[in-house]
């Protein structure tokens, strides 16, 4: 048997792995790396984060994704080399993170790598009559295993497409098996630069189990920055959206985008919410003079709203057709990602949301920032541990939870 086979193999019937969970989001700021000791899987899985960070990317790096990323033409040679690249970047960054926490690359089980997303192209959003639901991640395995000298598992989102599904939203499968609780029903609600949430029944039933997109998280809020204030990232604290007032004639033209009319929304990114579209709405509206600060505000809105609604009528679906055990408890809904450090953000959807209770995700011992580096960890654990499950959906959303496991392996050699 080939020897890394057999480790593999062998890594499969371990009591505990250790298992690294990289996420590098479509907010491009950087590298979320989380070192787990995983126990268990499915329903039993146990995870305790040993050591997170967040590696930020120097402007440059940033630009030359940014080349590439969510446009419909670019210069291929460019995709090509970048896909390379980041693979190269991404085994260098988890080198440095293991040699600070003085932890030996032998000593790791498995790297669990989701990629840079470049381009999310679903069936709704293409329209191409005879083509599949599509998307695509850069930052090749084999690079980060060959360099790592550590199993790589990535590209989990292939394998959700080839089922079936539209590839996202993947946090279901890490919510479900981490945060599902017979005490309450629970809302697990990310906020990064799309927003989406995972409903979990205290039933702990899989088919009342409900995932979707709700729209832009932060995505609109930091491209606007980028091109207001060159060389800032995002807005920190919402110390510029706070001081602006919301514009409503483009509040309401920007609700009127497609994506909010279908009753199941699916997924989406910023393929569809950029620029263009905020620059769209504007001239529409005839807002293109407002300041940047109400631009700011609105846009913030938009997001809390849009975040609000979807999970407003998620919860009269609940109540007319689920038939949900310990329905008297109240949804609680924890937080995670970006947006939880954006006060205007957080008070606008507890305003829009005042039968709700709020919390973040750090209540439930995991910490909101390493999140869904942990959920793609998690991933990779089911991917060698764990055992066909099925968490087939029966809402109108319509995702397919398959009963596979996702990933693909790459070997150092």
């Amino acid at each position: 048997m080939l020897t890394d086979i057999l480790r593999l193999y062998k890594i499969s019937k371990k009591k505990s792995r250790l298992i690294i969970g990289l996420m590098s989001g479509t907010s491009l700021d950087g590298l979320d790396i989380a070192l787990c000791k995983f126990t268990g899987n499915g329903a039993q899985t146990n995870v305790n984060i040993l050591a997170f960070d967040t590696v930020s990317y120097n402007e440059n790096f940033k630009n030359e994704i940014r080349k590439i990323f969510a446009k419909e033409t670019i210069p291929f040679e460019h995709l090509v080399v970048l896909n390379e690249q980041i693979g190269i970047k991404h085994a260098e960054i988890i080198l440095d993170f293991l040699k600070k926490n003085k932890t030996a690359p032998t000593k790791i089980d498995l790297i669990a790598s989701h990629g840079q997303t470049v381009y999310h192209a679903p069936k709704a959003q293409h329209g191409l009559k005879n083509y599949p639901n599509a998307t695509l991640q850069i930052g090749d395995g084999d690079h980060i295993a060959v360099k790592t000298g550590i199993i790589t598992i990535s590209d989990f989102r292939q394998k959700h497409i080839a089922v079936g599904g539209e590839g996202a939203p993947l946090a279901a499968y890490g919510d479900y098996f981490l945060f599902s609780s017979p005490h309450e029903n629970r809302i697990m609600l990310n906020m990064g630069g799309i927003a989406n949430f995972t409903f979990l029944p205290a039933s702990l039933h899989p088919s009342e189990v409900f995932v979707t997109d709700t729209g832009p998280g932060n995505t609109l809020l930091d491209a606007c920055v980028q091109n207001y204030f060159p060389g800032k990232s995002y807005d920190k604290d919402a110390e510029i959206a706070s001081k602006g007032k919301i514009n409503y004639a483009l509040l309401n033209t920007l609700l009127q985008h497609d994506y909010f009319k279908k009753q199941s929304s699916g997924t989406t990114g910023p393929e569809v919410f950029n620029l263009a579209f905020v620059e769209q709405a504007q001239e529409k509206s005839q807002t293109k003079d407002i300041s940047v600060e109400d631009l700011l505000a609105t846009l913030t809105a938009f997001s809390a709203q849009t975040i609000a609604s979807r999970i407003s009528d998620f919860g009269i679906q609940v109540k007319e057709d689920s038939e949900i055990r310990n329905s008297k408890s109240e949804i609680r809904i924890y937080m995670s990602g970006g947006g939880v450090h954006n006060p205007l953000l957080v008070s606008s959807l507890k305003k829009l949301l005042p039968d709700c209770t709020f919390g973040i995700t750090d209540d439930l011992g995991i910490n909101g920032d390493a999140k869904e580096a942990v959920l793609f960890a998690t991933l990779a654990n089911e991917c060698v541990a764990g055992e066909k499950k099925s968490l087939a959906s029966n809402n109108a959303c319509s995702y397919f939870f398959p009963a596979v496991s996702m990933g693909k392996i790459s070997l150092p050699m």
